[in-house]
């Protein structure tokens, strides 16, 4: 098996959790997020009562960064556990 880079995954999974936070941020500001929310409840059969609130900037900074060290965290994890768990035998 190979090895993987622990900072490329790092890095690839952290800019996927952001990426994926900025998506929902411009959803949100461009007044999309609620209907999408309303949508996978409705898909989902679920039955509750979630209001998006109104954009905010330094809201939505925080959450892109925040996501993105949390994807960066969980990425080097992943790989330091894929490398330990296929490491050359001797």
């Amino acid at each position: 098996m190979n090895q993987l880079n622990g900072q490329k995954v790092a890095l690839t999974v952290g800019l996927f959790f952001g990426g994926w936070h900025i998506l929902w941020s411009i959803l949100v500001a461009t007044g999309i997020g609620q209907a999408l929310i309303n949508f996978i409840l409705w898909a989902h059969m679920i039955h509750a009562e979630h209001v998006v609130g109104p954009f905010n900037f330094t809201t939505s900074i925080v959450l892109v960064v925040v996501t993105a060290l949390i994807g960066y965290v969980f990425g080097w994890v992943f790989a330091y556990l894929w490398n330990w768990l296929y490491r050359p035998r001797t």
